[in-house]
């Protein structure tokens, strides 16, 4: 008599240990206790545990840059990203969850998590990075979650090619799209669905898959589980979570996520022109970009040496140079790229510094990528902030 109420209990203390996991308990008393309202995008700035919140409802948080000495970024240590924050723990069960693939298809089909672990499993490293990544450092400052450094990280994706799955459906020839949604929804109907489209070039690409795995282990829920999608190379955006539909269309999804957000301007945009550029196109592939990881902000450092180290990653093209400036971008020097060297991942790089003097000092960071594109001095300004990949920098003192 009570079978179906059992289940639902099952789920939901299934769906409250991932959360935990995803979290920790410091985070459910921050949330539960926090002032902000459901989407709302307040000034938030504290450490959570691994993470630092730029909003706490949805959870909104980046890894604090210090982090990125090792190759991959540890699941706990990942930043977090929603707009609605997880869904309902009965929408991401194993037992209930069922993927669809629909649209321009011969056929129609319907995936379960099972389905998807017996066919050909397919495993890539690869950085992603919210859109807005370094939001925080545009001027003048434009609306949206205030990122710093940290909302990205490099992780090992294990999955099903999403090819493999068009395939079983039989991709028809008008076919030039594919729409993702995923399980999560507003607090409020009148917020638009988080839909979002890919070119179907992009969707059959061996490497975009769908993934079950992260870092080897099954895919928390606060990154997307039970299914995420990973087109390596792009932006974030593209990535969406906790996957539940598959549309094949001929053009691009409609909708807010698509028409509206997530575009950038294809010419230059003056600061408070109130122009968002001749065209706008979808925000896609990621910019050559480094950081910084050691010494930290505001370090106190000895007179040498110093192994100054971090990471850079050129989305789909490869990192080829890192270098490093004390005297203000006057003269640079070249790192050492050391570790693996992935299509996707990022590369780690280190330089041993012998400092000159004493006192104050800068460390610039620049990475060229293999079609020669170089990180800029500054970022072009756009009206929302996107795709800022400017000279890291660090402040330090150095000590006697």
């Amino acid at each position: 008599m009570n079978d179906g109420r059992d289940a639902v209990i099952a789920i939901r203390r299934a769906w409250l240990k991932w959360l935990l996991y995803g979290l920790g308990a410091g985070f459910i008393f921050n949330y539960r206790h926090s002032p902000a309202q459901a989407g709302e995008e307040g000034p938030v700035s504290r450490e959570t545990g691994p993470l630092t919140a730029r909003v706490m409802r949805p959870y909104d948080a980046e890894t604090p840059v210090r982090e990125f000495t090792s190759y991959l970024t540890p699941n706990h240590r990942f930043f977090v990203r929603s707009h609605f924050g997880p869904p309902p723990p009965e929408a991401v069960s194993e037992v209930l969850w069922k993927l669809q693939v629909s649209g321009l298809v011969e056929r129609s089909q319907e995936f379960t998590l099972k389905d998807l672990r017996q066919m050909k499993a397919a495993t890539v490293t690869a950085v992603v990075q919210c859109s807005g990544n370094g939001r925080a450092f545009h001027r003048p400052k434009v609306p949206g979650v205030q990122w710093e450094r940290g909302a990205v990280g490099n992780a090992e994706w294990t999955g099903v090619r999403l090819r493999d799955l068009l395939a079983e459906a039989g991709v028809r020839t008008e076919a030039r799209h594919v729409q993702f949604q995923g399980a999560d929804r507003p607090v409020v109907a009148s917020v638009p669905l988080f839909v979002r489209s890919i070119p179907l070039e992009k969707a059959l690409d061996p490497d975009t898959i769908l993934a079950y795995e992260m870092n080897g282990r099954p895919l928390p829920l606060l990154h997307g589980a039970p299914l995420r999608v990973i087109t390596p190379g792009w932006m974030a955006e593209s990535c969406i979570k906790w996957l539940t539909d598959i549309v094949v269309r001929s053009g691009e999804a409609k909708g807010y996520y698509m028409e509206k957000a997530y575009r950038i301007p294809v010419t230059a945009v003056q600061p408070n022109s109130g122009l968002p550029g001749t065209a706008m196109v979808p925000v896609e592939a990621m910019v050559v970009k480094s950081l910084i990881a050691s010494p930290t902000e505001g370090a106190n450092v000895g007179r040498g040496p110093v192994t100054v180290q971090g990471v850079a990653w050129g989305g789909e093209v490869s990192v080829t140079k890192v270098e490093l400036s004390f005297d203000g971008g006057k003269t640079w020097e070249a790192a050492r790229l050391v570790g693996e060297d992935t299509p996707y991942g990022w590369r780690q790089w280190q330089f041993v510094w012998n400092p000159s003097a004493v006192g104050q000092a800068t460390i610039l960071a620049r990475a060229t990528d293999a079609n020669g594109d170089q990180q800029p001095e500054t970022s072009p300004w756009n009206p929302s902030g996107f795709l800022w990949n400017g000279w890291d920098r660090r402040s330090v003192t150095v000590t006697a």
